[in-house]
């Protein structure tokens, strides 16, 4: 087989800008050989974090000009990363675009999935095949339409030589159980980076603790922690996801109530809570022998430290010691999933997201 060229993009729950990456795919290897994130128009994130705070899916009217103006937006990423890696638009195969995540309702009798960034108008403008609505068919299949990236960690980390997990450290901390023997399990375990975030930039104006320097200097207040942990969405089991709907700043003052420790302990607080969630995202699987951290929470040296040490009889490592940039891991597999829609091969998601039979994920837009 020769090579195929195929782009992957996103924009995860830290609201932080476009991942895109270039992927050279040949027969089963996967070489990502270019890749960046470009941060989003200061008008584009103001809305989306106004949306966001509201805790609801977005009005029609909202949801229709966000569509529009993130599809040009991630067009132009697409144009920028080709040009920056010395190619044209007509090398590349196909692009697949999961767009922004706005709103996912899992449960209930109508659960509903609202990725933005119309894949038609990506196609338009950039003259390349776009996959994109990646979870709907999921949804319709009965599943949760997440998590996914599963799908792919499932064939870059599994061994059965060890029981290994691989953490998604975004906005929101994903979780996924590879034992040697058995089968996967995967979900969310609660909070990422994203009440942590939000609390710094309140407190700090900065948009995130660089290094966790500022938790570092913080002591956990145990109260606080405990009233953090007792919401129900930590005592539920998988299949669970969750997202920045429920994981609020209006969540975080309502647990804080009236009288909140010193702001610096707080952030001390946040971090153990997000060590704390993953621990108990073992409760049903047990400890794994290794976790892989990928995501851009894998920068924040303070709480990787702070997860290990909440699980001390694991190793955990970043997935660069296995082949794969932890920064890149999602549009990588945004990539694949792409060029695993366009040749019509059918996704196992039951396991992962309790959809009723294999599905082809993604919807094709031929520019």
């Amino acid at each position: 087989m020769t090579d195929e060229l195929m782009i992957g993009m996103l924009s995860g729950t830290s609201l932080d800008g476009v991942e895109a990456v270039l992927v050279n795919f040949n027969n089963d290897s996967m070489d990502i050989l270019h890749a960046h994130r470009t941060p989003y128009p200061a008008a584009i994130k103001a809305t989306l974090e106004q949306l966001h705070e509201t805790g609801a899916p977005p009005t029609q009217k909202v949801s229709g000009l966000l569509d529009k103006n993130l599809a040009f937006f991630f067009a132009r990423v697409a144009q920028n990363l080709v040009r920056e890696a010395g190619l044209e638009m007509r090398d590349i195969r196909a692009i697949g675009s999961n767009g922004q995540s706005v709103w996912r309702q899992s449960c209930g009798e109508t659960p509903m999935t609202i990725q933005l960034g119309r894949g038609d108008l990506i196609a338009r403008n950039t003259g390349t095949t776009v996959v994109n609505n990646f979870c709907r068919a999921d949804v319709k299949a009965g599943g949760q339409g997440a998590p996914l990236e599963p799908l792919l960690y499932s064939k870059l980390f599994y061994t059965n030589k060890e029981n290994r997990a691989v953490l998604n450290l975004g906005g929101i901390s994903k979780l996924t159980i590879l034992p040697a023997t058995g089968e996967l399990i995967a979900h969310d375990c609660g909070p990422g980076n994203c009440l942590m975030d939000g609390w710094i930039k309140r407190q700090l104006q900065k948009d995130y603790d660089d290094g966790g320097r500022w938790a570092a200097k913080g002591e956990v207040d145990t109260q606080l922690l405990s009233r953090m942990l007792a919401d129900p969405y930590f005592e539920s089991l998988p299949l669970k996801n969750t997202g920045l709907k429920y994981f609020t700043m209006s969540w975080l003052d309502q647990v804080l109530g009236h009288s909140p420790p010193a702001a610096v302990d707080v952030q001390a607080t946040l971090t153990e809570l997000c060590a704390q969630s993953i621990a108990l995202g073992f409760a049903e699987a047990g400890l794994p022998d290794r976790l892989l951290v990928c995501g851009s929470g894998v920068h924040n040296v303070f709480l990787v430290q702070v997860i290990a040490a909440a699980l001390p009889d694991v190793v955990v490592e970043s997935t660069a010691r296995y082949g794969t940039d932890p920064d890149w891991v999602e549009g990588l597999f945004f990539a694949w999933l792409a060029r695993e829609r366009i040749a019509e091969r059918p996704q196992e998601t039951m396991p992962i997201t309790g959809a009723h039979n294999p599905v082809l994920l993604g919807e094709i837009h031929k520019p």
